[in-house]
């Protein structure tokens, strides 16, 4: 067998002599052997391959499903949250595609064995609504500001029924004034100027979790779209979640009531209902941290969560 020197090998594979050395020591070329002091190297060895860096264990959620997105990682935090969180937060609109068919949907892009009579809009919309986690994931330090709120409405309604309808303003404003429940929303004349006022206010009020969901009260209250309001305001607090590391929460199916009920309160003076339903989902999301490996997050999420709710008392 023909060998190389340490200098030979380094000019042949653009390397220091220095890095061909330290592979050498390392073992990380096979066939090499010390004579003397000297690195004899085969001629016909390939330039070892650079291990990639270690990296450390993601700190925050906002990582964690940035890591987990990008590495395809099936089964994870990131694939419960795009299921979990769709599901829920269709369901509650009135959706009528099960848990089940909404993992089917996300996990294999396809609709599988459906109901004939399921509204093609449940089907669009659960894929709309797993393309904007991925928005609010990917650009969560953004700045909320009213296009980009229009562009989390663009992105769920386009493809819908209504999207199809000349009075429906797709990723705009409503045209027609709109209830919720039997309460009155802010009039079409309104909205624009009351939407600049509430960014306004959040831009500068402090990032706690209660100021959090004032924000998505006063969202809803305005109901600035004709539909799809309550999908996209609870991808803002997903987003601003996510942005100023307050520990994300889904409002499950069976906590609905109480979130209603949690929001008319809180239009009426009366914060407990929703701030005890809220902190419970993030309970449950915390539970989720742990469960996928990620309990250094879930101890800070817990030690955040505790600070929050005495500042609340």
């Amino acid at each position: 067998m023909k060998y190389m020197s340490v200098a030979e090998a380094a000019k042949k594979w653009g390397l220091t002599v220095r890095s061909v050395q330290i592979h050498c020591e390392r073992g990380n070329v096979p066939g090499t052997t010390l004579v003397g002091k000297s690195w004899q190297i085969p001629v016909d060895a390939e330039r070892p391959k650079r291990k990639p860096r270690a990296r450390g264990l993601p700190t925050s959620v906002l990582e964690a499903l940035k890591s987990e997105k990008r590495g395809r990682i099936s089964g994870g935090l990131y694939h419960r949250l795009q299921i979990d969180f769709t599901y829920n937060s269709n369901h509650i609109e009135g959706s009528r595609l099960t848990h089940e068919q909404t993992r089917w949907i996300f996990e294999t892009k396809t609709v599988g064995d459906l109901p004939d009579d399921l509204p093609v809009d449940n089907i669009v919309e659960t894929v709309n609504h797993f393309r904007c986690i991925d928005i609010v994931i990917e650009s969560s330090g953004a700045a909320l500001t009213e296009r980009y709120i229009k562009g989390l409405h663009h992105q769920l309604k386009n493809g819908t029924t209504d999207s199809r309808k000349e009075w429906f303003a797709v990723g705009d404003y409503k045209r027609l004034d709109n209830v919720v429940g039997e309460m009155e929303t802010c009039p079409v004349k309104n909205v624009r100027h009351e939407m600049a006022k509430l960014l306004d206010w959040w831009k500068g009020a402090e990032k706690s979790f209660e100021n959090l969901l004032d924000l998505h009260v006063r969202f809803e209250q305005i109901h600035p779209f004709q539909d799809g309001n309550g999908r996209v305001g609870r991808l803002i607090l997903l987003k601003e979640c996510l942005k100023y590391g307050i520990t994300p929460f889904i409002i499950a199916d069976d906590m609905r009531k109480f979130y209603y009920l949690g929001l008319q309160e809180w239009w009426q003076g009366s914060r407990l209902r929703l701030l005890d339903t809220c902190r419970t989902a993030q309970d449950i999301f915390i539970v989720g941290l742990r469960k996928f490996g990620h309990t250094k997050i879930a101890e800070k999420a817990l030690a955040e969560q505790a600070k929050s709710e005495g500042k609340s008392e």
